[in-house]
């Protein structure tokens, strides 16, 4: 009996940590020897070897360490996994699934911060049904409706003031401005030109102060408003014909006599 043993190795196979072992052995090798070539802590070299998986965290820690260490000692890692997937299955068992949840059984009740906050969600949701159906809403009721002839006071159009025409001031920086596009020519008193082009909606001109009888020609005079001093003192003139006006606040004061072409 003890020769049909020896003569046939397989009724007695060996571990997976036997056969690591054995192939270090055989190369002449410690466990450290084979931590510093896998960077595996030589605790776990250790439990490989003695066939103890249940130290580490999972199987996939189990088979990655044992192939990490058959190449390490150049055995067949792929004999190695297979063989060793067979041993994990009577260390690492599956957690048993739940039980199901019986309605019927009286120990297994809800917990009790579940029931509460169904109860506040079942609340809340009727005060909503009650303010929904107390404001009308489903029944397509439209909101109370005003007196057609009353405005709101925020609504009432109330008159822009008339304002006020403003004294012009005998001396200050007088300032023409169109308000659409005019021609318009600026001459001093002895006839040089200060000024000329055709202006655009929105553009100033400022006679230079100490300008001598300042003169203003154009054949638009409803286009350009007057400001003394940032006072506005209304249009130039009417626009039915050329005008030909002095630019002195003086003159501009005495311009409804003025001249004209």
């Amino acid at each position: 009996m003890d020769g049909e043993a020896a003569e046939n190795p397989s009724l007695f196979p060996t571990s997976v940590g036997e056969k690591l072992r054995d192939a270090r052995i055989s190369q002449g090798l410690e466990l450290a020897d084979i931590a510093a070539r896998t960077r595996i802590p030589k605790r776990h070299l250790e439990a490989i070897e003695e066939g103890d998986y249940s130290s580490m965290p999972s199987p996939t820690y189990a088979l990655g360490f044992a192939k990490a260490y058959a190449r390490a000692v150049g055995a067949d890692e792929v004999a190695i996994a297979r063989s060793l997937r067979g041993e994990l299955g009577s260390v690492y068992d599956r957690e048993p699934s739940p039980p199901p949840y019986e309605m019927t059984d009286p120990t297994r009740t809800p917990p009790s911060g579940l029931v509460i906050g169904g109860v506040v969600i079942a609340l809340l949701l009727a005060v909503a049904v009650v303010v929904v159906y107390s404001s009308g809403i489903l029944h397509g009721s439209a909101p109370p409706s005003r007196d057609p002839l009353t405005l709101p006071e925020d609504q009432i159009a109330v008159p822009a003031p008339t304002p006020t025409p403003t004294a012009i001031p005998t001396g200050g920086q007088v300032t023409l401005t169109a308000t659409d596009k005019v021609w318009l020519r600026v001459t001093d008193a002895d006839g040089n030109r200060l000024f000329e082009k055709e202006m655009a909606s929105g553009e100033s001109y400022d006679v230079p102060p100490g300008t001598k009888g300042p003169q203003v020609k154009t054949g638009r005079a409803d286009q350009l408003r007057v400001t003394i001093n940032g006072s506005d003192a209304g249009l130039l003139g009417p626009g039915n014909r050329n005008v030909e006006i002095g630019l002195t606040p003086e003159a501009l004061r005495n311009r409804d006599s003025g001249n004209g072409e």
